[in-house]
């Protein structure tokens, strides 16, 4: 019996996206047989990252459903503090949390998740506490613990800082590795551990990462 094919990855692009924030993540999904595609406002509009790299979306995100997806990305941008013009993709983070699909949020675009009132109830981390505060209709200051990366249920959070810790975090709640393998990855990309490499090796040898 074959494998039920996996839905893609979908990653949100936008002017003024942060690069580094989910290099990490999407490299890593690839290697291990996900598909990534891009989303954006529209498909035929190309976007300039903060590194100043175009990006021609693969579709557009009124044409995203959450049940065609396994995990919705959202980066950071200066668009997030500057207008309201990446709103839509936060109504789209309600849409896939709404349906049971993960969103994961990283720098600014949590506090894009916080205006929409996703955040409250539900255990996150950001850039800072006070940063969230300042944004209007927040209301989970409550739930907010300082940490690298977090993991609610459906969602994930993390702050600019911690591009390694939520890659981590997208590759458990999608099962990309096994808990050990996930282990010694995170222990090299984050705190270069040398012992972690012979393990990767290992099971990228065995199969069974």
């Amino acid at each position: 019996m074959s494998e039920t094919p996996r839905k893609p990855v979908h990653l949100a692009v936008y002017d003024t996206y942060a690069d580094w924030e989910t290099g990490h993540t999407t490299a890593h999904l690839t290697q291990r047989g996900h598909t990534v595609r891009t989303v954006g406002v529209s498909a035929a509009q190309p976007v300039t990252t903060m590194g100043g790299v175009r990006i021609q979306p693969d579709l557009a995100l009124a044409g995203l459903l959450p049940e065609d997806s396994s995990l919705l990305i959202l980066t950071g941008a200066s668009l997030w503090d500057t207008s309201d013009d990446l709103a839509p993709f936060a109504a789209k983070a309600r849409e896939f949390l709404a349906a049971g699909v993960p969103v994961a949020a990283i720098c600014g675009a949590t506090a894009g998740l916080a205006r929409e009132g996703l955040l409250d109830g539900r255990t996150h981390t950001s850039a800072a506490s006070f940063y969230l505060a300042e944004q209007p209709g927040y209301g989970g200051a409550e739930c907010y613990v300082e940490a690298d990366a977090v993991t609610d249920g459906d969602l994930i959070t993390a702050g600019p800082t911690e591009p390694v810790a939520f890659a981590r975090e997208v590759f458990a709640r999608l099962d990309v590795y096994k808990p050990d393998v996930l282990d010694a990855w995170y222990g090299l990309f984050h705190d270069s551990d040398v012992s972690a490499y012979p393990v990767l090796m290992a099971a990228s040898a065995a199969g069974d990462a």
